[in-house]
């Protein structure tokens, strides 16, 4: 095993808590589909470089923190419907201090230039399209100057569509986006730093890929008000939104 191979280190399946029925983690001791599913997350994990704090977006049942505790001091998580009390239960046993939080990656509740890392496996590809620059541009704003977000999307191919189709379903009802849209918009914010294949069946073909954020390089957000469809300065370190040039200038007019 080389010095740059990880590999990934698992508690027992039923030691983990705060898993739903979408959790993979089920399958991950399996012969050849956990292998597959293990091989992943250690492509993702080979790239992180380390450092203060680590944030993983949907982290699920915490099946990367044993390794991330290896690389960071700090291990962050932000999840739409994880358990968070359980899961912070579970490494808080194992001395493994964790500050894990509900939410989207369209809106983080984060202050700018926090992590060194950005980590996301298998969370892209659910977004539509549309929203890609978005989560794009939070994900910078909340990454030091010089900072990496690494995520894993699948590889959309013909076998995977047919064995969707096979199981009554359209694979556009859950993968919304494919691997080249989440490239082209992660490319428009950050130099591309490293790309990996994962190749194998339906399950096992994915794509890693790692990106760093140019220091210097101010990103516009969505703006404060909710209708409004411009763009905005990142946010205060107190985490408040701001307004847009328009909305702002029309705030000035109004109170004038």
């Amino acid at each position: 095993m080389s010095s740059n191979t990880v590999e990934l280190k698992l508690l027992p399946p039923r030691q983990y808590a705060g898993v739903n029925r979408d959790d993979p983690i089920r399958f991950y001791s399996w012969p050849v589909l956990g292998k597959m599913y293990r091989r992943r997350v250690e492509m993702c994990l080979e790239q992180c470089s380390g450092g203060e704090r680590v944030l993983e977006v949907g982290f699920g049942s915490g099946v990367t923190f044993l390794n991330l505790h290896e690389k960071y001091r700090e291990i962050h998580g932000l999840d739409l419907t994880a358990d968070i009390n359980q899961v912070k239960r579970v490494f808080d046993e194992r001395h493994i201090k964790t500050e894990l939080c509900n939410g989207s990656v369209l809106e983080m509740p984060y202050a700018d230039g926090m992590f060194d890392t950005v980590l996301l496996i298998s969370i892209l590809e659910h977004l539509q399209p549309s929203d890609q620059p978005r989560a794009f541009a939070e994900i910078r704003r909340v990454l030091k100057p010089g900072g990496q977000v690494i995520y894993g999307v699948p590889i959309e191919r013909p076998l995977m569509v047919f064995l969707f189709r096979i199981l009554g379903q359209n694979i556009r009802d859950h993968h919304f986006s494919t691997e080249r849209q989440v490239a082209e918009a992660a490319g428009q914010l950050f130099d591309r730093v490293a790309l990996h294949q994962l190749r194998g069946g339906a399950a096992g073909a994915g794509t890693s890929a790692s990106h760093r954020a140019s220091a210097g390089r101010q990103i516009l957000g969505p703006c404060r008000r909710r209708s409004c469809s411009g763009r905005a300065r990142p946010r205060s370190a107190r985490g408040r939104r701001r307004r847009c040039s328009d909305c702002a200038g029309a705030t000035s007019q109004a109170q004038d």
